[in-house]
């Protein structure tokens, strides 16, 4: 059985330790401050980008990996491991172009480098794709192939659970993520908007609460109709503010026995859309 490879891109907030433990490759988009670029993850650690955040007069920008970038770490992988298979899973295609750029650098490559190459439209942001991320290295590492993996990976999708807050709207308003009117109306009222990602990759406002404390009661609440009776899985991703991480698992381990618990770093291309005081919980079934 040929041996398979994951490859990712640095929105998926996987925590190093896991990058090193799985193998998992890791493709980073870029960040630009005052005409300064930066590859994500790799020259713009979280905790460096949030201090500069929060000094920057213009919020950063951001751009996806080009075809020729992906086409090169798909080649050296072929190259390297002859016989072998990827499977490739990116950042949702409605917020991004990097998983067209995946597409177009498989396309690059020779028709029999392309067969061994599965690209993966994550229709989801950071660790709520990171998670799949990681258990496809996990099969990889068991043995399993890539129609396997793809298999695995889709049905996990249907499983997880996700739910973010921001402390404010403004970064998603700006980055065209979310609309103006709703992102005056959140700092106005103080109201919390309990966020997710629907079945499209596109982000949408599950429910509008007054305060975060409420807001993360009611999340709670919500993992309790989905996965009632059972042991679950749980990140939570945080904007280098790891105290507000462990806030809500000490309020939702009450309520429900933990197995993994992951606290991802919100990276840099992330944290440009969504900003300081952002809390991303993603639940899976253990």
């Amino acid at each position: 059985m040929s041996q398979v490879f994951i490859v990712t891109d640095s929105t998926a907030d996987i925590p190093d330790e896991l990058v090193a433990k799985y193998q998992i490759h890791v493709v980073p988009l870029r960040v630009v401050f005052d005409q300064e670029t930066y590859l994500d993850g790799i020259e713009l650690s979280p905790a460096t980008f949030y201090e500069k955040l929060g000094k920057a007069k213009v919020l950063p920008t951001t751009s996806q990996p080009s075809p020729v970038e992906f086409m090169n770490v798909y080649s050296q992988i072929l190259n390297d491991h002859p016989g072998s298979q990827i499977v490739s899973i990116h950042l949702s295609s409605g917020m991004s172009g990097t998983y067209q750029s995946a597409l177009l650098g498989k396309s690059m490559l020779e028709d029999e480098q392309t067969a061994e190459i599965t690209v993966i439209d994550s229709k989801s942001a950071s660790y709520g794709y990171g998670l799949l991320v990681v258990h496809a290295a996990q099969l990889a590492q068991a043995g399993k192939d890539a129609e396997e993996i793809e298999a695995a990976v889709l049905k996990l999708h249907e499983q997880r659970k996700l739910y973010f807050l921001v402390d404010t709207l403004e970064y998603l308003q700006k980055g065209g993520r979310i609309g103006k009117a709703s992102a005056v109306l959140g700092t106005l009222l103080n109201i919390k908007p309990v966020l997710s990602i629907d079945n499209e990759g596109i982000i949408y406002a599950v429910e509008k609460i007054r305060g975060q404390k409420k807001a993360m009661e009611r999340i709670i609440q919500m993992f309790e109709q989905d996965f009632a009776g059972k042991r679950i899985n749980i990140a939570v991703g945080h904007t280098a503010n790891p105290a507000s991480a462990e806030t809500f698992i000490s309020l939702i381990q009450t309520r429900f026995e933990l197995g993994e618990v992951v606290y991802p770093n919100i990276g840099a291309v992330i944290g440009s859309h969504v900003g300081f005081g952002t809390i991303a919980i993603f639940v899976w079934p253990a």
